[in-house]
């Protein structure tokens, strides 16, 4: 992994039996003590992740609201201080340059996280787009060093180290100036992994502090450190989009089935035109679920077919640790698919048969607002 950049926490990573892997040009950590231990930990107790290769911007200026409401699909109009919202960032065709969560500190500050392997190319995007804006962007990704703790245990673990009333924290909101094991940090609580829990966002430099105390605190409630597998697993039975397979740009946040979060009442934004047509006069493709009914696992980019002919692909696919079922999305032909309660998967040479399911395949157990 010459030349893959470290996180805080990648040293202790290596150290505590963290398989390393090159993750969009990051050394990070696959997994610990294994994908099936460390998912069922999330779901059961709590898990703890390092996410410090995330990349963080912030907007501030008099225009910053304008200026999101033109950059972004979601509406921002109504958001207090405090919240967080979900949305994509599209180009003029509607296809998703990426998705991300903005957090308002107040009416002319937010804050964006965006994806890792993404952040040069948002960043320049966002750049470009804020020329006819009063708005200033700062890209505070290399100094600021994240994790998130997830699970039904993640609150009382986290409450450990702090004097602050995290259960006044709702969902999709955030606190900032909370000091957790003595350092001063922002914590959120959205979540991608289906479970309540929090974000930490903390200087570069602390970050392993707030690290190591919480896996002191959490050792006697099970808290384990979990990597990117059990994270890909967990997000893909909540059904939360993963930039690349459910959503990309070749992709609009529409064939994802993610429209609630495109408002195309607001003036327009980039790709609005492409989306409002897409909605009038019909979506070209949909993102189902699907149960296989014979033996293989559907991995992302294999083909589905219906009838022998192909009507799309795989975005993701596993053998679900929560359900012991094979499981998986894929997009495809919306119009093929209507009324069809079966395609098939080719797997390696095999046609598999695979039944239509609803998603998302797992309820989510987060926190109401």
């Amino acid at each position: 992994m010459e030349g893959a950049r470290k996180t805080p926490i990648t040293d202790w990573n290596a150290a505590n039996g963290g398989k390393m892997v090159d993750y969009a040009g990051w050394e990070m950590a696959v997994q610990y003590e294994g994908l099936m231990a460390e998912h069922n930990a999330v779901r059961e107790k709590a898990g703890m992740f390092d996410v410090s290769h995330m990349g963080e911007v912030l907007v501030e200026g008099p225009e910053a609201l304008e200026y999101l409401q033109y950059l972004l699909t979601n509406d921002f109009s109504g958001m207090k201080d405090g919240e967080i919202l979900y949305t994509m960032m599209c180009y003029e065709n509607g296809t998703v340059v990426d998705d991300l969560l903005v957090y308002r500190h107040e009416a002319d500050r937010y804050l964006l996280v965006i994806n890792a392997g993404n952040v040069a190319k948002d960043v320049e995007w966002m750049e470009k787009q804020a020329k006819d804006f009063k708005v200033t962007l700062t890209n505070q990704s290399n100094d600021t060093g994240e994790l998130a703790i997830q699970g039904p245990l993640a609150e009382e673990i986290l409450q450990k180290l702090t004097e602050t009333n995290l259960s006044e924290i709702g969902f999709f909101s955030f606190r900032d100036n909370v000091v957790i094991a003595g350092v001063n940090c922002l914590v959120s609580r959205t979540g991608y992994t289906g479970e309540d829990g929090f974000e930490v966002y903390t200087a570069w430099d602390e970050l392993l502090t707030v690290w190591e105390a919480l896996m002191e605190a959490g050792k006697d409630l099970g808290l384990q450190p979990a990597g990117l597998g059990c994270r890909d697993t967990l997000r893909f039975e909540a059904g939360l989009p993963l930039y690349g397979h459910e959503i990309s740009d070749t992709i609009t946040p529409l064939e994802a089935g993610l429209g609630y979060f495109v408002s195309l009442k607001k003036d327009k934004f980039i790709g609005s035109d492409v989306l409002k047509d897409q909605k009038a006069n019909g979506i070209p493709r949909k993102l189902v679920g699907f149960e296989l009914l014979e033996r293989g696992i559907a991995r992302a980019d294999y083909d589905a077919y219906l009838n022998g002919e192909k009507i799309g692909y795989v975005t993701t696919g596993y053998l679900s640790p929560t359900l012991q079922k094979n499981v998986g999305q894929a997009l495809v032909d919306r119009k093929a698919i209507e009324g069809v309660e079966e395609l098939e998967i080719q797997v390696r040479k095999n046609m598999v048969k695979a039944k239509i399911v609803k998603l998302p395949l797992y309820k989510k157990r987060t926190k109401s607002r």
